[in-house]
């Protein structure tokens, strides 16, 4: 076999292998690296048994999901949302379905914008077992309104919940975590926290200060190596965060939240979550196609970024105004080219 032709068939096995992960990427739901970890990296059965989990917005939607998985893993649990019902509800099925007994799960109601109440929750919280390993800051709204046709109280509302409540429960439960010099901070976050989309103005606001927050946070503990603060990002998730949407006055939401099937399972995404939990990852991107690859376009082409998003922007308020969902068109277009 003479040079030339051992170079071309290296040409042609590099080019194959490209094809191959193109086609993979294609079909992801979650960025390389969190990709990697859940093939090659540490199983949440094996990192996060034991621990102490406060899950906030866990009467509903990722939150609720995350309890029940985590249940399993033997945890102690502590759930926070402001409807006691829900939680008592989420409790039960806990029981019912996991690993864990009645005095392992703390049930503490929670109103994220009373932050004056947040210091007396994470007292009750040490209290009762002692210590916080594992803060999720999961609660939070969304909104689905026109700039134009969206109240300053809407605004206020979502900076108040999504932003102040988060960072106030934080600095909270922070002293305890560097005093043990060890726990992690895990941050719900979206997409939406590194692009922005119509219909979301004061939703993406509030995440992209999410993320610089906690991407400062992280700076400001590097010489706690033991507090790991991560970003999730997920994108559309079959939930009701549409349903509960603010629409353009603080006292309406989204009547009809459409067709969800198209979107993520939240069981996928939870499981990606702790997958990050358990591998100590910093920021992780958990979404179907073509908002992972629009997202990429956003970190590494932002130019092109613009681009398409001003694109995808009109259809996505044409949805919104027709009372479909307002990303089904993108996920059924991209299947279909993947078919």
């Amino acid at each position: 076999m003479n040079w030339e032709l051992l170079l071309w068939l290296l040409a042609l096995c590099a080019l194959l292998l490209l094809v191959v992960q193109l086609l993979r990427f294609l079909r992801a739901d979650g960025d390389l690296t969190l990709l990697w970890a859940e093939w090659q990296g540490r199983r949440p059965e094996w990192e996060l048994t034991d621990m102490v989990v406060w899950v906030t917005g866990a009467s509903s939607g990722i939150g609720e999901e995350l309890a029940y998985q985590l249940s399993k893993l033997g945890v102690s649990l502590v759930l926070s949302a402001r409807r006691v019902h829900e939680l008592e509800r989420v409790k039960r099925r806990c029981l019912e379905n996991g690993n864990l007994k009645e005095k392992d799960i703390l049930v503490l109601p929670l109103d994220l914008t009373d932050t004056g109440s947040h210091e007396a929750a994470t007292e009750a919280v040490l209290q009762e077992f002692g210590r916080i390993d594992i803060l999720v800051n999961n609660g939070g709204i969304s909104q689905r309104s026109l700039c134009m046709d969206t109240s300053l109280d809407v605004y206020r509302k979502l900076i108040e919940l999504n932003y102040l409540g988060t960072v106030s429960l934080t600095k909270c439960v922070l002293p305890h975590m560097i005093e043990r010099k060890q726990g992690k901070i895990v941050t719900v976050n979206s997409i939406l926290g590194i692009i922005s989309a119509p219909l979301s103005t004061g939703y993406c606001a509030s995440k992209h200060a999410l993320r610089g927050f906690f991407n400062g946070l992280r700076t400001e503990l590097a010489t706690y190596p033991g507090i790991i603060v991560s970003n999730i990002c997920p994108g559309p998730v079959q939930s009701n965060i549409v349903e509960n949407s603010l629409a353009g006055e603080v006292t309406k939401t989204i009547a009809n939240n459409g067709d969800q099937s198209h979107k993520m399972a939240t069981s996928r995404c939870v499981r990606l979550m702790l997958i990050s939990m358990a591998n100590d990852l910093k920021e992780v991107w958990i979404s179907q196609q073509p908002f992972l690859l629009v997202t990429y376009l956003w970190q590494y082409m932002p130019t092109w970024a613009w681009w398409i998003t001003s694109k995808m922007g009109k259809k996505r308020i044409e949805n919104f105004k027709s009372g479909v969902d307002a990303d089904s068109s993108y996920f059924k277009i991209f299947k279909t080219k993947r078919d």
